[in-house]
């Protein structure tokens, strides 16, 4: 067996390295120039779920070397208002102690460098469109050169070339919202004004409107760490005026210090959001579909680059499980599938709360959070898992 990745994302090297520990030959076929093309600095936080498939699939020097680069995500989830009265704190993982069952922030510049070391991937191949022929498939690039395989991999995120071939007629939802990111270095100076809170832990700002999300990110090797933080809104409020003004205009009765936290970042970014219309199971062939390319999702809930890991480790265990390779890959469709587009309607809830404009739903949530956080019962029985 030969598997063509397309697309040097962290599911499609996740599933190569899985796939080289297992013996089986695979090549990554990216279209950036070179390794360090697109370089993202923004902390990326791994579930248990991503932590499982990451320490199946990698060696175990590679594991070792991304926990010891990883930073303590925190013990859990802390939700407050725009005063910052604490609503609710979820502790999912206090007492975890097992590394492969706990979760790890990480940056994605770490995270890729891990990934990239010992695999075979071939920079600059822009992949243009596969053709299947008497058992294997062949992908064509850009550059005019092929390359063949026994089972190619569309892992080239949410505009998937793969994805468009295969399914020609799947479709895309708007979400109708809109992000704004930033980073403040976590330093001396700004610890003396920055609430405990925020820089030991995840945390859901829930005001009368709008949305904020914050992540402090401590490596665990010693280096300046950083807070960053993500606004979200419902895409009527934005008339594209400067992103930064934009988030300090609509936080204008929050906090001092969640003011100040937006006012004190640099790095300011503004992204937008989409999310796949789900699809139903297709006739399996030799040609298959992981991560963004299949369910991309908002990126609320850190749901997104944890289940393109958990499709890299089900995909990498079904085709060394030594069933014949259409059988395999239509039991990890199936099972993809499932657990896929179930995260993608997490995430599209989340962000329905972040963005609803009723004042009545915003205040029934608040309310919910503070009920949770009065009766720990019922906040382990909703969010422990």
């Amino acid at each position: 067996m030969h598997v063509l990745i397309i697309g040097g994302g962290i599911g499609g090297l996740c599933l190569a390295q899985g796939l080289k520990r297992a013996g089986v030959s695979a090549t990554v076929y990216e279209r950036d120039a070179a390794p360090d093309a697109r370089l993202q600095g923004y902390r990326l936080n791994i579930e248990p779920v991503g932590s499982r498939s990451l320490h199946s699939c990698l060696p175990p020097e590679l594991w070792d070397r991304l926990i010891a680069a990883s930073g303590d995500p925190g013990p859990g989830m802390g939700v407050f208002d725009e005063r910052l009265r604490e609503l609710m704190q979820e502790r999912s993982n206090a007492g975890r102690t097992s590394p492969v069952e706990s979760a790890h922030a990480v940056s994605r510049v770490a995270l890729r460098a891990v990934l990239l070391d010992g695999v075979d991937v071939r920079f600059g191949k822009e992949f243009v469109r596969y053709e299947q022929l008497q058992g294997e498939v062949v992908a064509h690039f850009a550059d005019g050169s092929t390359a063949s395989g026994t089972l190619l991999v569309g892992a080239d995120g949410s505009r998937s070339r793969v994805k468009r071939q295969l399914l020609p007629g799947a479709g895309q939802r708007d979400p109708a919202a809109f992000g704004v990111g930033g980073k403040l270095p976590l330093t001396p100076e700004t610890g003396t004004w920055l609430p405990e809170v925020l820089t030991t832990n995840k945390n859901m700002i829930l005001p009368r409107r709008d949305f904020l999300f914050t992540a402090a990110f401590r490596p665990r090797a010693g280096e300046e760490g950083y807070l960053m933080w993500a606004f979200v809104a419902h895409r009527s409020t934005y008339a594209g005026q400067d992103p930064h003004g934009f988030v300090l205009e609509r936080s204008r009765r929050w906090h001092p210090d969640l003011r100040r936290l937006v006012a004190e970042s640099g790095g300011v970014e503004l992204f937008d959001f989409r999310a796949a219309a789900k699809v139903k199971p297709w006739a399996t062939t030799n040609v298959t579909l992981l991560g963004d390319a299949v369910h991309n999702m908002p990126p609320v809930g850190g749901l997104g680059g944890n289940t393109a890991l958990r499709d890299a480790g089900t995909l990498r265990d079904a085709l060394t499980s030594g069933m014949p390779l259409i059988e395999a890959v239509r039991g990890y469709e199936a099972e993809m599938l499932s657990y896929g587009f179930a995260a993608a309607g997490e995430a599209l809830m989340y962000l329905r709360l972040a963005t609803v404009r009723s004042r009545l739903v915003r205040g029934a949530a608040r309310g919910f959070f503070r009920l949770c956080g009065a009766v720990p019962p019922l906040r382990r029985a909703i969010f422990d898992g």
